[in-house]
């Protein structure tokens, strides 16, 4: 019997994800068995491959997306997509967290309550309009992500300024009619804000829908943490200069004036986001789909019809009570002024808290979430027993334990439902589906605004 030389594999070392280039291209790779031609095998003899690490073999795809999904290097996009969401809410924040200055230029003005119903509205506005024409569709060239992004906070800038250059160009002939006219523009500059906001919040929030989970939770999270930014912000202004009407209106200056600094930075940021590799690598990757016609936008709604009840719940709810009713309807004889800003304040830092909470946990079921923010009317009951209930429920602790609360939940279900619902469609419309979140938010914060004047009635 003849014995049969097998050639045996050489004792190679691999680098993992390097090709090796032969210059022959008929010589087999170094590793693999040669048959000989003189034998006649029933089995196949494998080429020695790469050793696959522990987390490949439990899960084949993890690899393909680890060389997939693109790498965030020092978080930068997502602190990026973080001061871009604080930046986009900051305004409204800062016209609402003054509640003390325009209620001393305007004592005979339901403020707050304007303020809401202008913002609100014209928000929800632009939403629709971009919409219903296509200008949010990532192929219109005309009007690309950047360009909406920088004519939105360029908007919130000038807009910002508008409150103290009135004061600075009145404050010596303040007259019944030059207030009224004050009144009159402050209000104008309120609603520009609103379709300010409607075209960042279309834009970011819509792309945000396609990336992964941390770029949303980004966004809300610095959405609210632009309200606890303006209200330290507040206190701080606030309580640095004497409480004189000339030390309450330096305060407020400062105040808009760091406000449009912030929105500034925003205007350089979102310029720097699309130009680093990884965004790139995400858009190149997920494509831009066009999303915008009218048949798909809801044909994405009913796929979605639980969260975008749950978002709608939400600011109907949190609207119709904050700022509105606590900024008006409640009195301490204790803080007197002080009151309704630390209120803001509190209702501010329970909502970043709640928006954060998700980067620890977030709930896996959406129809729990919803059911949530269905139970949250319950703090109609609350608050109107806090209003009209026995003394003891007038007091400060009870107000400010239930609006800690009212801003927790806010932020913590807002959050989650964001995150889960872009996710239960397919990535062809994932971006259309946080618009129709957004639209339905902004349906909410309309909706909460109008109830927020029967608190009067």
């Amino acid at each position: 019997m003849t014995k049969e030389k097998v050639f045996q594999p050489l004792a190679i070392h691999y680098r993992p994800h390097k090709q090796r280039i032969f210059s022959n291209k008929h010589e087999p790779p170094i590793g693999s068995k040669i048959p000989n031609p003189s034998i006649k095998s029933h089995h196949q003899v494998a080429p020695v491959c790469p050793p696959m690490d522990m987390q490949e073999m439990e899960n084949p795809k993890a690899s393909t997306d680890h060389q997939l999904e693109p790498r965030d290097t020092y978080r930068v996009a997502y602190v990026i997509h973080f001061l871009l969401g604080a930046g986009n809410l900051l305004p409204w924040n800062a016209f609402i967290t003054a509640v003390d200055y325009f209620g001393y230029l305007y004592p005979a003005k339901h403020v707050e309550k304007v303020f809401s119903v202008g913002y609100m509205s014209t928000s929800v506005l632009v939403l629709v309009v971009m919409m219903s024409s296509g200008s949010c569709c990532g192929t219109n060239l005309a009007l690309t992500r950047r360009f909406r992004l920088n004519m939105g906070f360029s908007t919130f800038l000038l807009s910002l300024m508008v409150a103290p250059t009135i004061d600075w160009v009145w404050q010596r002939g303040w007259s019944e009619e030059k207030q009224s006219a004050a009144y009159f523009v402050t209000v104008t500059a309120v609603v520009v804000c609103g379709l300010a906001d409607g075209l960042i919040a279309g834009s970011l929030i819509g792309s945000a829908g396609k990336l992964p989970n941390q770029y949303m939770q980004a966004i809300f999270a610095g959405t609210a943490s632009s309200g606890v930014l303006v209200s330290i912000l507040r206190i701080t202004t606030k309580a640095s200069l004497p409480q004189t009407p000339e030390g309450l209106r330096a305060s407020a200056h400062f105040y808009f004036i760091v406000s449009a600094t912030i929105q500034l930075c925003c205007i350089l940021c979102c310029n720097l986001l699309y130009k680093l590799p990884v965004m790139q690598q995400h858009y190149r990757i997920l494509g831009d789909d066009p999303f915008c016609s009218s048949p798909q936008f809801w044909t994405v709604a009913r796929k979605i019809c639980w969260p975008a009840l749950g978002i709608l719940m939400i600011y109907v709810v949190t609207l119709s009570i904050f700022p509105g009713f606590i900024a008006e309807n409640l009195e301490s004889k204790f803080l007197r002024d002080w009151y309704p800003v630390l209120l803001i304040t509190v209702y501010n830092v329970a909502d970043f808290m709640g928006k954060s909470l998700t980067a620890i946990y977030v709930l896996q079921s959406i129809k729990k979430a919803t059911w949530a923010c269905i139970s949250r009317l319950l703090f109609y009951l609350l608050f109107t027993a806090c209003l009209h209930g026995p003394k003891w429920l007038k007091g400060e602790i009870p107000i400010v334990v239930l609006t800690f609360m009212l801003g927790l939940t806010n932020g913590y279900l807002t959050s989650v439902l964001m995150i889960l619902a872009p996710k239960t469609v397919p990535v062809s419309e994932a971006e259309l589906s946080a618009i129709v979140l957004v639209v339905f938010l902004g349906i909410g914060l309309v909706s909460g605004s109008v109830l927020g004047w029967f608190w009067i009635i």
